[in-house]
């Protein structure tokens, strides 16, 4: 409905446009829109398109989207949010997270980075949201537990997730 009546107001839309919704019993209700792809959503999306990124992103900006076939991986993608304790109210920044390198060696896990940097050899949480562990596999159990095994191999006291995603 957004883009139709941007286009019915002479204001057509092309590009990524990011609908937050939250889901009430009245139904889905609006959030916000972004003109980018939202973060964390796009993590799990990368990771199930097969396509490449760039080639839709350019065939978006020429208008010419309607000529490019994605192709998807078939797995379930899933993700969990790992969140520095307090996020996202006050939250402690410089705390340090071990165990990254190994959960990422995981097949068909993805750690995707939000809030780190690098200092002195040692992996340091600067942000709110801080890893965004993705897994890939047949069914949603079975990306369930392959993010969930990853997560028991990172050791960041000063972190916490969820432990409901994929139920």
């Amino acid at each position: 409905p957004t883009i139709k009546a941007m286009a019915k107001e002479g204001r057509p839309y092309q590009g990524v446009l990011y609908a937050g919704l939250m889901i009430t019993n009245e139904g889905p209700r609006l959030v916000e829109y972004n003109v980018r792809f939202g973060d964390p959503e796009c993590q799990p999306l990368m990771v199930a398109l097969k396509s490449d990124i760039l080639d839709i992103l350019v065939a978006s900006a020429d208008g010419t989207l309607n000529e490019v076939k994605l192709q998807w991986h078939d797995e379930v993608t899933l993700i969990v949010i790992m969140a520095a304790l307090g996020y996202p109210g006050n939250y402690e920044k410089g705390t340090e997270i071990k165990g990254v390198m190994e959960a990422n060696a995981i097949e068909d896990v993805f750690i995707f980075h939000a809030g780190t940097k690098s200092k002195n050899g040692k992996l340091i949480a600067i942000g709110g949201r801080v890893l965004g562990v993705t897994s890939k596999a047949k069914t949603v159990a079975a990306a369930q537990k392959l993010a969930y095994e990853a997560i028991d191999k990172i050791e960041w006291p000063g972190g916490f997730n969820r432990t409901d995603i994929g139920w």
